[in-house]
Order: C-alpha cells, then sequence, then structure tokens
C-alpha cells in the first residue's frame, strides 16, 4: 500500500491526496468525494507515511501495520471503526502484539481501522 502524497487533516473527516503546491498553501483532493479544496500551513497537516504506532519497544509504522492487515485479510476490508473497541484492540493485538496499551488509544485504534478501510476502499 502506498502512502506517499495521503494526508490526514486535523478537524476534517477523512484521508486526502496532495495534488499541488500554491504560494501559501496545498491542493488537496478528498479521497472519499474527489472534492479538491485548500490546505493551509495553519491547518494541522499530517502525512500517512510518518504516522508510527508506539510498541513496548520502539514505534512501527502505519504503513507496515497496513501491510499486515492487507495481508491478514487477504486484501479485503477488515472490522469496521464503529465495531465495538474490544473487538478492535483484539485485532490490532494479532497484528500487533506489542503495541503500547498505555500510549495507544481507542481514538488512535479506530483511526487506523478507519483509514485502512478508506484506503482499500478508494484505491489509494
Amino acid at each position: 500500500m502506498d502512502l506517499s502524497g495521503i494526508i490526514s487533516i486535523s478537524g476534517r473527516p477523512g484521508l486526502y491526496k496532495v495534488i499541488a503546491q500554491g504560494k501559501n498553501n496545498i491542493i488537496v483532493e478528498s479521497l472519499i468525494d474527489k472534492k479538491r479544496i485548500p490546505a493551509y500551513a495553519s491547518d494541522r497537516i499530517s502525512a500517512l507515511e510518518d504516522i508510527s504506532i508506539y510498541t513496548l519497544d520502539s514505534d512501527k509504522p502505519i504503513a507496515d501495520i497496513f501491510t499486515d492487515m492487507f495481508n491478514k485479510q487477504e486484501g479485503k476490508d477488515c472490522l469496521s471503526h464503529k465495531s465495538d473497541i474490544d473487538d478492535l484492540q483484539e485485532y490490532l493485538l494479532e497484528i500487533l502484539p506489542d503495541y503500547d496499551e498505555d500510549r495507544v488509544y481507542s481514538s488512535d485504534i479506530k483511526k487506523i481501522f478507519q483509514w485502512y478501510n478508506m484506503l482499500l476502499k478508494y484505491g489509494a
């Protein structure tokens, strides 16, 4: 799964693909509805390829976690982010048995599943 150019913008739903760079902003396209919008320097932007999950020893890049999920699911969708948090945590423990349960919050776990399914559905 290629995560280059895929970003998350805090306060806006979904994931975005970077299309172009302007003088004071970047133009991004929503993976969901393909609408293009500007993202400014004041927006909190996170590149998916730079995000990692805390483990007991170090950090694991989210791209590796997505690859493990893809292999486990044989290229199909996994649990919905709206599933019971206990089910999501159990699944994550199968993929990443040493994730740090004290520093990885429920909201983070839900985002992992939401983003994975979104990337799979919209072909990123």
